[in-house]
C-alpha cells in the first residue's frame, strides 16, 4: 500500500505523528478495494461481558468497518457465560464461509481462559494476529505478506513507514513485553534489522534504556511512565498506553513536554485509530487471499 508521506516533512522540528490522519489514508484505500469485489468481507466480533473499554473500543471497529463498505456484527454473550458456550461460537465461526474474518474482544472475564480460546480460532480468520500460528510466523520471519500481523504493532509499522524514518540499523527500544503489543512490535523491529531492546516492569533504570533509542515504543498502562528527560533528543516516540485519569484519556508519554524535544504520538489520535485501520486491512487481505 502507497503511503504519501507529510509535505516538506523535515522542514519540522517535532512532527505529531498522527495515527487519525495516517489510517484515514488507508480506510480510505480499503473503501476502494471493497468496491471492487462481488462479495463484501465480513467481520464479526464476539464480545463476553459489558466492559466499559471493550464498549468503546467495539464500536470504532464496527462503526469504522461499515463506514468503508465492510459487513460487521457483533456476536456478545453475558460476563458469566461458560468456556464451553465462546467456544462453540469460535468454532461456529471457523467454519461459517460467509465470515472473512473474527475476533474475540480482549479481555476475557477471569473464568475464561484466553490462551485456549485465542488458539482455537482459526488462524486464517484471525484478523487480530493473535493465535500462537500467526506470532509463530512473525518470529520466524515468513514474508508478512503470507500472514496476519497484530494490529497495533502494524500500525506503528505503517507509521513508520509513512513518515519515512529509517529502521535499519536504528536502535528501536520496546517497554513492554505484552504478546499483544511488546513482543510482537519487537519482532516487526527485528525483521526490519533494527537493534531491539526489551524494557518491562523489572528493568533496572528504565530511564539508561530510554534514553538510547532512536524508535521508542511504550506499552505497559501506566500514566506519565516516559517523562521527557528520558527520552532522547529527536527520538521518535510511539504511545500505545491508553488510562483515564480525573475521567481524560492519556497515554504512557507525557506527550506535552516531549514534543519539545522528539517526535511523538498523542493520546488520543495516535496509535488508536491505527489499530483499527490496521485490523479491517487484516480482513481485506483475508478475502483476497
Amino acid at each position: 500500500m502507497f503511503l504519501k508521506p507529510l509535505p516538506d516533512k523535515n522542514m519540522i522540528m517535532n512532527i505529531t505523528i498522527s495515527g487519525t490522519e495516517v489510517s484515514n489514508v488507508i480506510l480510505d484505500d480499503l473503501k476502494e478495494k471493497i468496491k471492487k469485489m462481488d462479495n463484501k468481507p465480513k467481520l464479526v466480533i464476539v464480545q463476553v461481558g459489558d466492559n466499559p473499554a471493550s464498549e468503546t473500543y467495539v464500536g470504532m471497529k464496527l462503526k469504522r468497518a461499515k463506514s468503508i463498505g465492510m459487513d460487521a456484527m457483533l456476536k456478545k454473550l453475558p460476563e458469566n457465560a461458560k468456556e464451553k458456550e465462546l467456544l462453540d461460537i469460535v468454532n461456529e465461526l471457523n467454519h461459517d464461509k460467509h465470515v472473512t474474518g473474527f475476533i474475540v474482544q480482549l479481555p476475557l472475564p477471569k473464568h475464561m481462559n484466553e490462551t485456549t480460546v485465542i488458539n482455537s480460532i482459526d488462524p486464517k480468520k484471525d484478523v487480530d494476529g493473535f493465535t500462537s500460528t500467526n506470532i509463530g510466523n512473525l518470529v520466524l520471519g515468513i514474508p508478512e505478506e503470507n500472514i496476519l500481523l497484530p494490529a497495533t504493532p502494524a500500525g506503528i509499522i505503517k507509521l513508520l513507514e509513512y513518515y519515512k524514518i529509517p529502521i535499519k540499523g536504528k536502535h528501536a527500544v520496546v517497554v513492554g513485553r505484552s504478546n499483544i503489543v511488546g513482543k510482537p512490535v519487537a519482532s516487526l523491529l527485528l525483521n526490519r534489522s533494527a537493534t531491539v531492546t526489551i524494557c518491562h516492569s523489572r528493568t533496572n533504570n528504565l530511564a539508561a534504556h530510554t534514553k538510547q533509542a532512536d524508535i521508542l515504543v511504550v506499552a505497559v498502562g501506566k500514566p506519565g511512565i516516559i517523562t521527557a528527560d528520558m527520552v532522547k533528543d529527536g527520538a521518535y516516540v510511539f504511545d500505545v498506553g491508553t488510562s483515564k485519569v480525573n475521567g481524560k484519556l492519556c497515554g504512557d508519554v507525557d506527550f506535552e513536554n516531549i514534543i519539545k524535544k522528539a517526535h511523538c504520538s498523542p493520546v488520543p489520535g495516535g496509535v488508536g485509530p491505527m489499530t483499527v485501520a490496521m485490523l479491517l486491512n487484516n480482513v481485506v487481505k483475508t478475502k483476497m487471499q
